[in-house]
């Protein structure tokens, strides 16, 4: 489990954090600074919860003396006061955020988990190998001996020392992360703060500030001064996944960032540097936003100057081999099934000639649900999933039961009597469909009017009737 210092000399405050963050990771506690950073040197942690105001040292100080030892463990303050100045001077040294007191149990678990999704980022070891799977278990490998796959490893080899942005472009599941990863741990950057935004789970306004920071009162509920990413991450990396979902607004502010590194906080007036270096990620076809009208040329201009393409798996389907060996390595390990032997050849062949839509990272679910089930040393076509044994997706709703919105729960229970890997993905494209077929009923086919009401763009608009093959007649339907 990961693991977490907590320090504060309030023996209430380090129960509930105890109590609280238990369920998700090892916890540790500390009641003065001095006891804290003793157990920091002798540890491995993951996150440190830090009070502003400690007995023997101010927190600020702790901090700095952290950020010596270790420039990618993040550190998450505790204040009594939203506005603590000095909790604002620590986010602008690259603190990972801060919380006011008294704790709200569900905010500081949420804020810990991506404390430690970060460090995750930041700290596993990426290696970039085409022939050898036998590194330490922790690794997360770029495994492929295909053209393609070599013509990655070289583009990242060429730039990751090369303070430019770069651009990522893949489908879904084909390792995006993993690439931004790899470049920031093979850069001159790679002992600066490494920081992951994703544009799509984020609403506009909320965006804007997470990227560029707030003033207190800009918006309604800016109770206080917020630093953005881009602040943090002076001197680091900034991970933008999903950019072509990226609002118009945003689209203008981080162009100039590009530009000049200049910007300004949400209702500030103050004109900010940063020295950041940013890499993007999409699946989408920004090409066309921008023909479309839904994408900025300028920016596309700026962030396409590097871009590493990234294969779906389906076009190195020789890669398969190495990667089932990886993943079931790992899940082997895991699930602890010291007798399991591998796959048969009858499974390979099937797993080698699979379209996988998913890309690898829906191969690395089936791998792991084939072992975790398996009672046999060697797995055969038996214990795969059936769009595997079928060579197709797995089974949806008709159309007719899509447009009713009536088949999701028979839908679900098909999915699991199949022992299906991919429920959830299923569950929500059968929920998408229906949802933006009903819109779109409702504005008679008007795509300008049915993005804004889904709050979506007409690209991504234009994209999912693509997907999902909508009859944009008077009477639209799934066709």
């Amino acid at each position: 489990m990961p693991s977490i210092l907590v320090i504060d000399d309030d023996r209430t405050i380090l129960a509930l954090a105890e109590k609280t963050l238990s369920a998700i990771a090892d916890v540790e506690t500390a009641a003065t600074a001095s006891e804290g950073l003793a157990k920091l040197r002798r540890g491995s942690f993951d996150t440190v919860l830090l009070d502003i105001q400690l007995p023997d040292q101010n927190g600020l100080a702790v901090y700095c003396e952290i950020r010596e030892f270790d420039r990618r463990i993040p550190v998450v303050f505790m204040t009594i006061e939203a506005a603590s100045s000095t909790a604002i001077e620590a986010m602008q040294l690259g603190a990972f955020d801060y919380i006011g007191k008294p704790l709200s149990v569900e905010p500081l678990r949420d804020l810990i988990e991506k404390a430690i999704e970060q460090r995750q980022i930041s700290s596993v070891p990426v290696a970039i190998s085409a022939d050898d799977t036998s590194t330490n278990d922790s690794s997360e490998l770029f495994i492929g001996r295909s053209p393609a796959m070599l013509d990655v490893f070289k583009a990242i080899g060429k730039v990751s020392k090369q303070d430019v942005p770069i651009l990522i472009r893949g489908e879904s599941g084909t390792g995006k992360e993993l690439v931004a990863r790899a470049l920031y741990q093979y850069s001159h950057r790679s002992e600066e703060v490494f920081l992951a935004v994703n544009c799509a789970a984020l609403p506009d306004n909320l965006l804007e500030s997470e990227l560029f920071g707030h003033e207190k009162g800009s918006f309604t509920g800016a109770e206080s001064r917020r630093i953005g990413k881009f602040e943090q991450c002076n001197g680091g990396t900034l991970f933008l996944d999903e950019i072509g979902d990226m609002a118009p607004s945003v689209q203008a502010k981080v162009l100039r960032v590009l530009q000049e590194q200049r910007f300004e906080r949400v209702g500030g007036n103050k004109e900010l540097t940063t020295d950041c270096r940013i890499i993007a990620a999409t699946n989408r076809p920004l090409e066309e936003m921008v023909k479309d009208g839904d994408y900025r040329e300028d920016l596309l201009y700026r962030l396409n100057g590097v871009t590493i393409e990234l294969p779906p798996l389906r076009e190195r389907l020789s890669d398969v081999p190495a990667l089932i060996q990886f993943f079931m390595s790992q899940a082997k390990k895991e699930f602890n099934k010291p007798d399991l032997e591998g796959l048969s050849p009858e499974a390979v062949k099937l797993f080698s000639e699979y379209h996988w839509p998913g890309n690898v990272r829906q191969l690395r679910a089936v791998i792991r649900r084939c072992v975790l089930d398996s009672v046999m040393p060697v797995i055969t076509p038996d214990g795969l999933p059936i769009e595997i044994t079928k060579r197709g997706a797995a089974p949806t709703a008709t159309n007719q039961e899509t447009v009713d919105g009536a088949a999701l729960p028979q839908l679900v229970k098909r999915l699991l009597a199949e022992k299906s890997t991919d429920v959830y993905a299923q569950s929500m494209q059968y929920m998408e469909k229906y949802v933006i077929t009903e819109v779109l009923k409702s504005t008679d086919g008007n795509q300008s009017q049915a993005a804004e009401i889904l709050g979506i763009t007409r690209g991504k608009l234009r994209d999912r009737i693509s997907t999902y093959n909508i009859s944009l007649t008077s009477n639209v339907q799934v066709g």
